[in-house]
């Protein structure tokens, strides 16, 4: 059995993905209910330090050292759900598991913290690991998106209400996006076959302007909102990366493929 830590988006549509294998840890427990873990509690986005400095920290660190010290053994296997912001800014593109990682702000920080805690830890006590680093993530069911966090999705959400739509840069920046189902997916393939103590990217190796995808989702929507070009405020210049894809080699090594277009992706929101 799979101990699921965290079912928000991604952990909801993981466990009704694998329901017969997956048990819920409750959201106040920490020891785990059996020897293999997925963890997907976190923080979501680098805007926290602006309303409350300590969440990013309190969440992602000490949320996370509280459920490590029920894994003292080597027969704990701790799959600990990362993110691409871990990469920050100015890295060599596409992103591989051994690029240089740069986080800047409080989210992409502390999760590469979490990743360096969960290694030495590992060390230490002989618990088993992987660290897997998602793309931004899409699909029906996230219902926080907002402009600071999924922002793609809440633009295809303001259009499909006929409002306009802001775009930094007129949507020139680039994501690697992929379905939620297909993440879950490469997660599970990843927890079933993927080596022990390694890092694994999950995306679909891809790089899709904003702009694509708000066109599309003008289309599939018919909305008589308009896309607009917006100048990034100072903060989003400071911390969040302009353009990211990811170099997925080794998923596919273990013979991942991803089944749902982007094309998919935006009409299925667009009717949902």
């Amino acid at each position: 059995m799979i101990s699921l830590y965290g079912p928000g988006f991604i952990g909801r549509n993981f466990y009704h993905m694998y329901e017969p294998e997956t048990e819920i840890v409750n959201k106040d427990d920490r020891e785990p209910k059996s020897k293999d873990i997925l963890y997907t509690i976190s923080t979501v986005d680098n805007y926290n330090v602006h309303d409350k400095i300590t969440l990013d920290v309190d969440t992602n660190l000490h949320v996370l050292c509280e459920v490590l010290d029920h894994c003292r053994s080597e027969e704990y296997t701790f799959n600990f759900i990362s993110s691409w912001f871990v990469y920050g800014k100015g890295g060599y593109l596409p992103a591989s598991e051994v690029s240089v990682c740069n986080p800047r702000g409080f989210y992409s920080i502390t999760k590469k913290c979490a990743e360096n805690l969960i290694i030495s830890f590992a060390e230490t006590t002989g618990m088993k690991y992987r660290i897997l680093r998602l793309c931004n993530v899409m699909g029906a069911g996230d219902n926080k998106a907002s402009r600071k966090k999924n922002a793609i999705q809440w633009m295809i959400n303001e259009l499909k209400a006929d409002r306009d739509v802001k775009m930094y840069d007129n949507g020139s920046h680039c994501r690697d996006i992929m379905h939620v189902d297909d993440v879950c997916r490469a997660i599970k393939l990843v927890m079933d076959k993927g080596n022990l103590n390694e890092i694994y990217n999950i995306g679909s190796g891809n790089a899709t302007s904003v702009s694509e995808i708000m066109s599309l989702a003008k289309h599939y929507s018919r909305s008589r909102g308009e896309l607009l070009n917006m100048e990034p405020p100072e903060f989003h210049k400071n911390v969040q990366t302009q353009n990211f894809w990811m170099d997925i080699t080794k998923l596919k090594e273990l013979g991942f493929e991803q089944h749902i277009t982007n094309e998919f992706i935006v009409k299925d929101l667009c009717i949902a």
